[in-house]
């Protein structure tokens, strides 16, 4: 044998081996092969795109399309989807109990008539690739919740379960989907409602709800979307007619409203919108889904008629439908002060003409008073001042065109709150620097009330003064409010003056020695002390430094190093007494007064000099 003879052999062997390998892989194993045998029917569910049923002399068709099903015969509707996933469920599922050949059937002719296969009332009918015969269902047999079944191409009757001939022993109706819309609250972008009060629009911008119609303002996001779940969530009552005839006699010739959903934003490319019994392909303008009311049945005192366009049918909805009607622009308004874009805030700017500016400025989670060498900001009250403004609800409208600014002390606002974004570098999408996205002025107080505007929004609202007073303006009240950041074991020479100077060093062996004092040092108060000072905190910042903060003459003074070689030094000066228990302190290198509490006030002036033990009282004399 030649080496071109053993090529060619190598080969088909090869090819009869790869083929076999394939042919192996494709047949089921062992135990999927019984249990596909004992199957009813064996299919592929994504390859079915249809069904039918025949009950009786009605047809009912069923056709699915971009991954919905619908009713095709007798009439034309959205199916129930989960309906018919659960009888083709029931079909995978489906096991034959027992097999009465086709020979015994022949045997005896009556045998079909006696299961009821002769000539059966029902069908079910599969359509699609790899699609199994038609399934006729025959009578129920004796055993409890079996029936007699058997395929159209063959005499052999098998008895099985009756779940599959409950799934479509139904009238057409049945099969129609009961929920109104198949759209979510959460894909709906715009709505168009007409009530008996006028037209209103809504928007969805981001996150957000705005109205557009018939004024420009933001909308409640919960109260938008309680809305839409009205219609998203509606499930219908009754099916009543098609919306060819007259729809003078549910009210629908005139109705009283309508509300409209789109799911985009007012466009959508090449969509297939099914209307009855046309399909139609709009490329642009999306037209929504509208839901016409109109009147209350004769008999269902607790239903409304409603037409929906999208199904080209009149039904009957819940009676609580008919809230959509009352829905008004002062209802849906956002009554927040408001939105703030946390994700792009990077910068806030206080102003208040005759007392300063203030800019906070967001690096790395934290915030910096920019306008102050960006030294740390109080960044708990910085997310405070946040959360309220974000929080806080207008309590009146008092204008929807702001025309008269200086009636409400807008002109020049006593307060000016800038938010913005900020960019180090140009990039495609921004330009470097500051971007502010929202400014909130406030005015004159009326009351309890203050005026303020957005001056991106054309209204006046009044809000709680509260509000205002939240607000530091002093640059200095930001400050963060630690004041030291060591470790107690880190402080290496202490002195402290009161109505006298003591003076401390910490000595090699990390004791500590007089520099100037006398007597046997307390070594538990100075340890006290210092895990005080070292952490100290500040309850908050008062602001800017005024003579009644006692300063000139304190009552003690603190001065301490952090390094061996003494060139560390800090010193905090506590002043006269604030209110609630708090002490004004000043602390050298930082600007303004903060408070301090009346605990570590009385820890930092604990006695450091160690108080003699009392002598013990002598003993009582012995009894006479």
């Amino acid at each position: 044998m030649n080496w071109k003879t053993t090529i060619v052999l190598g080969a088909v062997a090869l090819a009869v081996f790869a083929y076999l390998r394939f042919f192996e892989m494709k047949r089921p194993s062992t135990e999927e092969g019984r249990r596909q045998a004992q199957n009813m029917v064996n299919f592929d569910r994504s390859k079915i795109d249809g069904i039918i049923v025949q009950n009786g002399d009605e047809k009912i068709e069923l056709r699915r399309r971009d991954n919905k099903w619908r009713i095709e015969t007798p009439i034309k509707d959205l199916a129930d989807g989960a309906l018919v996933e659960t009888l083709l469920s029931d079909l995978e599922t489906w096991q034959k109990e027992g097999t009465i050949s086709a020979k015994d059937i022949d045997a005896d002719k009556s045998k079909l008539n006696e299961y009821g296969l002769n000539r059966p009332k029902l069908k079910l009918k599969l359509m699609g690739t790899d699609r199994p015969p038609e399934i006729l269902f025959g009578k129920d047999a004796a055993m409890e919740g079996r029936m007699y079944v058997r395929f159209d191409n063959s005499k052999e009757t098998f008895l099985a379960r009756q779940s599959v001939k409950k799934d479509i022993d139904k009238k057409a109706e049945e099969f129609r989907d009961r929920k109104l819309t198949d759209l979510t609250t959460a894909q709906v972008r715009r709505v168009a409602l007409k009530t008996p009060a006028g037209e209103m629009e809504l928007e969805k911008k981001g996150d957000h709800w705005d109205i557009i119609k018939p004024l420009r303002a933001r909308a409640d996001d919960e109260k938008v979307g309680d809305l839409i779940a009205q219609i998203t969530t509606a499930r219908i009552q009754q099916f009543v007619a098609d919306d060819h005839g007259d729809l003078r006699p549910y009210g629908l010739g005139e109705p009283r409203g309508s509300i409209t959903l789109f799911s985009q934003d007012g466009k959508e490319r090449d969509k297939k919108v099914e209307i009855a019994d046309s399909i139609k392909v709009f490329g642009q303008e999306d037209k929504g889904q509208m839901l016409q009311i109109g009147g209350v049945p004769d008999k269902e005192k607790d239903q409304t008629y409603v037409r929906f366009a999208p199904r080209g049918s009149v039904y009957t909805l819940p009676k609580k439908i008919e809230e959509v009607l009352n829905a008004k622009p002062a209802d849906l308004r956002d009554y927040h002060l408001v939105r703030i874009d946390t994700n792009i805030l990077d910068r806030i700017t206080i102003d208040a003409p005759g007392k300063g500016k203030t800019v906070l400025a967001r690096k790395d989670g934290n915030w910096t008073i920019a306008n102050k060498n960006n030294v740390p900001a109080d960044s708990g009250a910085v997310r405070h001042l946040i959360d309220a403004l974000q929080n806080e609800r207008v309590t009146e409208f008092v204008e929807d065109v702001a025309s008269n600014l200086p009636k409400y002390g807008l002109d020049k606002p006593h307060l000016q709150l800038t938010f913005s974004s900020f960019a180090s570098e140009n990039t495609a999408e921004t330009k470097a620097g500051e971007e502010p996205f929202a400014t909130l002025a406030f005015g004159k107080e009326d009351g309890d009330n203050v005026y303020a505007r957005l001056t991106d929004e054309p209204f006046v609202v009044a809000v709680y003064r509260g509000l205002v007073n939240q607000i530091p303006t002093d640059p200095s009240q930001w400050q963060e409010l630690s004041i030291f950041k060591f470790k107690p074991d880190q402080i290496h020479r202490l002195s402290i003056t009161s109505d006298k100077e003591l003076s401390m060093e910490r000595g090699e062996n990390n004791q500590w020695h007089w520099l100037k004092g006398t007597g046997e040092i307390d070594g538990t108060n100075v340890q006290l002390l210092l895990n005080t000072l070292s952490n100290l905190r500040a309850v908050r910042w008062l602001g800017t430094t005024k003579p009644q903060d006692g300063f000139e003459k304190p009552q003690l003074t603190l001065t301490f190093t952090t390094s061996t070689d003494d060139k560390a030094s800090h010193k905090l000066v506590i002043g006269a007494a604030a209110n609630q228990g708090t002490w004004c302190a000043h602390v050298e290198g930082r600007e303004g007064t903060f408070v301090i509490s009346n605990s570590d006030l009385n820890s930092l002036r604990l006695p450091l000099v160690a108080q003699p033990s009392p002598t013990q009282s002598p003993a009582a004399g012995a009894r006479p």
